[in-house]
Protein backbone atom coordinates (compact mmCIF):
# COMPACT_ATOMS: atom_id res chain seq x y z
CA UNK A 1 0.00 0.00 0.00
CA UNK A 2 2.92 2.13 0.45
CA UNK A 3 4.52 1.78 -2.23
CA UNK A 4 1.24 2.38 -4.18
CA UNK A 5 0.64 5.64 -2.44
CA UNK A 6 4.30 6.57 -3.27
CA UNK A 7 4.07 5.82 -7.01
CA UNK A 8 0.89 7.64 -6.90
CA UNK A 9 2.25 10.79 -5.41
CA UNK A 10 5.42 10.54 -7.77
CA UNK A 11 3.13 10.66 -10.22
CA UNK A 12 0.84 13.82 -9.31
CA UNK A 13 4.35 15.25 -8.69
CA UNK A 14 5.32 14.50 -12.55
CA UNK A 15 2.10 15.53 -13.79
CA UNK A 16 2.05 18.54 -12.10
CA UNK A 17 5.79 19.40 -13.29
CA UNK A 18 4.72 18.68 -16.75
CA UNK A 19 1.71 20.93 -17.04
CA UNK A 20 3.63 23.19 -15.11
CA UNK A 21 6.45 23.73 -17.66
CA UNK A 22 3.71 25.40 -19.82
CA UNK A 23 2.42 27.43 -17.02
CA UNK A 24 6.56 29.04 -16.34
CA UNK A 25 7.66 29.31 -19.99
CA UNK A 26 4.17 32.05 -20.44
CA UNK A 27 4.21 34.45 -17.43
CA UNK A 28 0.95 36.97 -17.74
CA UNK A 29 0.94 40.29 -15.95
CA UNK A 30 -2.46 42.16 -15.58
CA UNK A 31 -2.65 44.61 -17.82
CA UNK A 32 -2.04 48.30 -16.87
CA UNK A 33 -1.52 51.56 -18.88
CA UNK A 34 2.32 51.79 -20.10
CA UNK A 35 4.57 53.97 -22.35
CA UNK A 36 4.68 51.81 -25.14
CA UNK A 37 4.03 48.40 -26.33
CA UNK A 38 7.08 46.57 -27.37
CA UNK A 39 6.47 43.83 -29.98
CA UNK A 40 9.58 41.46 -30.42
CA UNK A 41 9.26 39.27 -33.88
CA UNK A 42 10.00 35.62 -34.71
CA UNK A 43 7.23 32.89 -34.33
CA UNK A 44 3.93 33.80 -35.95
CA UNK A 45 5.03 37.94 -36.01
CA UNK A 46 1.46 38.92 -37.36
CA UNK A 47 0.10 37.53 -34.61
CA UNK A 48 2.25 39.26 -32.06
CA UNK A 49 1.58 42.84 -34.34
CA UNK A 50 -2.31 42.44 -33.98
CA UNK A 51 -2.28 41.73 -30.47
CA UNK A 52 0.27 45.20 -29.95
CA UNK A 53 -1.97 47.06 -32.38
CA UNK A 54 -5.24 45.52 -30.23
CA UNK A 55 -3.66 46.92 -27.30
CA UNK A 56 -2.82 50.71 -29.17
CA UNK A 57 -5.84 50.51 -30.32
CA UNK A 58 -7.63 50.16 -26.96
CA UNK A 59 -5.12 53.09 -25.39
CA UNK A 60 -2.92 50.85 -22.98
CA UNK A 61 -0.03 52.73 -24.58
CA UNK A 62 0.67 55.64 -26.63
CA UNK A 63 3.48 54.18 -28.84
CA UNK A 64 4.47 50.76 -30.51
CA UNK A 65 7.89 49.99 -30.80
CA UNK A 66 8.50 46.81 -33.27
CA UNK A 67 11.77 45.09 -32.68
CA UNK A 68 13.74 42.26 -35.35
CA UNK A 69 16.27 42.30 -38.11
CA UNK A 70 15.84 41.09 -41.45
CA UNK A 71 16.27 37.63 -42.28
CA UNK A 72 18.62 38.12 -45.11
CA UNK A 73 18.88 41.26 -47.00
CA UNK A 74 15.82 43.45 -47.52
CA UNK A 75 13.49 44.28 -45.50
CA UNK A 76 13.51 44.25 -41.80
CA UNK A 77 11.39 42.53 -39.74
CA UNK A 78 10.68 45.71 -38.13
CA UNK A 79 10.01 47.06 -41.34
CA UNK A 80 7.29 44.40 -42.36
CA UNK A 81 5.71 44.72 -38.85
CA UNK A 82 5.33 49.02 -38.86
CA UNK A 83 3.74 48.34 -42.40
CA UNK A 84 1.00 45.84 -40.80
CA UNK A 85 0.58 47.88 -37.94
CA UNK A 86 0.32 50.66 -40.25
CA UNK A 87 -2.40 48.34 -42.48
CA UNK A 88 -4.46 48.14 -39.25
CA UNK A 89 -4.63 51.74 -38.70
CA UNK A 90 -1.73 52.69 -36.39
CA UNK A 91 -0.48 55.96 -37.36
CA UNK A 92 3.31 56.24 -38.62
CA UNK A 93 4.73 58.46 -36.14
CA UNK A 94 3.29 55.80 -33.10
CA UNK A 95 5.62 53.50 -33.92
CA UNK A 96 9.13 53.53 -33.31
CA UNK A 97 11.59 51.06 -34.93
CA UNK A 98 14.48 48.72 -33.74
CA UNK A 99 16.41 46.55 -37.29
CA UNK A 100 18.95 45.34 -36.06
CA UNK A 101 18.32 42.60 -33.47
CA UNK A 102 18.29 39.00 -34.96
CA UNK A 103 17.48 36.83 -31.81
CA UNK A 104 15.58 37.82 -28.37
CA UNK A 105 18.90 39.23 -26.62
CA UNK A 106 19.48 41.61 -29.69
CA UNK A 107 16.01 42.20 -29.19
CA UNK A 108 16.48 43.30 -25.66
CA UNK A 109 19.79 44.96 -25.33
CA UNK A 110 19.07 47.07 -28.49
CA UNK A 111 15.87 48.03 -27.32
CA UNK A 112 16.90 49.51 -24.55
CA UNK A 113 18.79 52.46 -26.15
CA UNK A 114 15.40 53.15 -28.01
CA UNK A 115 13.35 52.95 -24.85
CA UNK A 116 15.97 55.29 -22.94
CA UNK A 117 16.27 57.90 -26.08
CA UNK A 118 12.59 58.48 -26.01
CA UNK A 119 11.86 58.39 -21.94
CA UNK A 120 10.35 55.03 -21.61
CA UNK A 121 9.85 53.34 -18.36
CA UNK A 122 7.49 51.36 -18.63
CA UNK A 123 6.73 49.08 -21.38
CA UNK A 124 4.22 46.15 -22.45
CA UNK A 125 6.57 42.84 -23.75
CA UNK A 126 4.69 41.07 -26.55
CA UNK A 127 5.79 37.81 -27.86
CA UNK A 128 4.45 34.40 -28.00
CA UNK A 129 3.31 32.49 -24.53
CA UNK A 130 6.03 29.85 -24.91
CA UNK A 131 8.80 32.90 -25.96
CA UNK A 132 7.49 35.13 -22.90
CA UNK A 133 9.44 34.01 -19.76
CA UNK A 134 12.98 34.24 -22.15
CA UNK A 135 11.96 37.73 -23.61
CA UNK A 136 11.17 38.64 -20.06
CA UNK A 137 14.44 37.41 -18.05
CA UNK A 138 16.83 39.33 -21.30
CA UNK A 139 14.42 42.31 -21.55
CA UNK A 140 14.31 42.58 -17.19
CA UNK A 141 18.48 42.00 -17.29
CA UNK A 142 19.11 44.80 -20.00
CA UNK A 143 16.72 47.28 -19.20
CA UNK A 144 17.05 47.20 -15.54
CA UNK A 145 15.10 47.56 -12.71
CA UNK A 146 13.72 50.86 -12.97
CA UNK A 147 11.62 50.27 -16.81
CA UNK A 148 8.32 48.07 -15.24
CA UNK A 149 7.63 45.27 -17.50
CA UNK A 150 4.29 43.81 -18.11
CA UNK A 151 4.03 40.12 -19.58
CA UNK A 152 1.08 39.72 -22.20
CA UNK A 153 1.81 36.98 -24.73
CA UNK A 154 0.02 37.40 -28.22
CA UNK A 155 -1.98 34.32 -28.93
CA UNK A 156 -0.45 30.88 -30.70
CA UNK A 157 -1.76 29.25 -33.59
CA UNK A 158 -0.77 26.11 -31.72
CA UNK A 159 1.14 25.88 -28.62
CA UNK A 160 -0.82 25.65 -25.79
CA UNK A 161 0.92 26.12 -22.07
CA UNK A 162 -2.00 22.93 -20.79
CA UNK A 163 -1.17 20.80 -23.60
CA UNK A 164 2.41 21.29 -24.83
CA UNK A 165 3.09 17.71 -24.66
CA UNK A 166 0.92 16.41 -26.88
CA UNK A 167 2.59 17.12 -30.33
CA UNK A 168 6.52 16.33 -30.57
CA UNK A 169 7.40 19.75 -32.38
CA UNK A 170 5.53 21.45 -28.77
CA UNK A 171 7.79 19.26 -26.51
CA UNK A 172 11.03 20.05 -28.78
CA UNK A 173 10.11 24.14 -28.69
CA UNK A 174 9.11 23.59 -24.38
CA UNK A 175 12.44 21.73 -23.68
CA UNK A 176 14.73 24.32 -25.45
CA UNK A 177 13.34 27.34 -24.45
CA UNK A 178 13.54 25.35 -20.74
CA UNK A 179 17.04 24.64 -21.93
CA UNK A 180 17.81 28.62 -23.43
CA UNK A 181 16.43 30.00 -19.58
CA UNK A 182 18.40 27.56 -17.98
CA UNK A 183 21.28 28.85 -19.87
CA UNK A 184 20.50 32.60 -19.48
CA UNK A 185 20.50 31.63 -15.76
CA UNK A 186 24.21 30.92 -15.86
CA UNK A 187 25.15 33.52 -18.04
CA UNK A 188 23.69 36.48 -16.11
CA UNK A 189 24.54 35.31 -12.85
CA UNK A 190 28.10 35.05 -14.07
CA UNK A 191 28.19 38.74 -15.28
Amino acid sequence: MKYLIGLLGAGVIIAGGIVGCGFYLSPQTPLRPADAIVVISGGETDLRVKEGVQLFHADWAPLLVMSGAARDEGESNAEAMKRLAIGLGVPDDKILLEKEARNTLDNAKRTRDLLSEHQIESIILITSPYHQRRAYINFRHYLGPTVTIINHSAADSAWRKNGWWRESWARQLTLSELQKILYLSVVFKGE
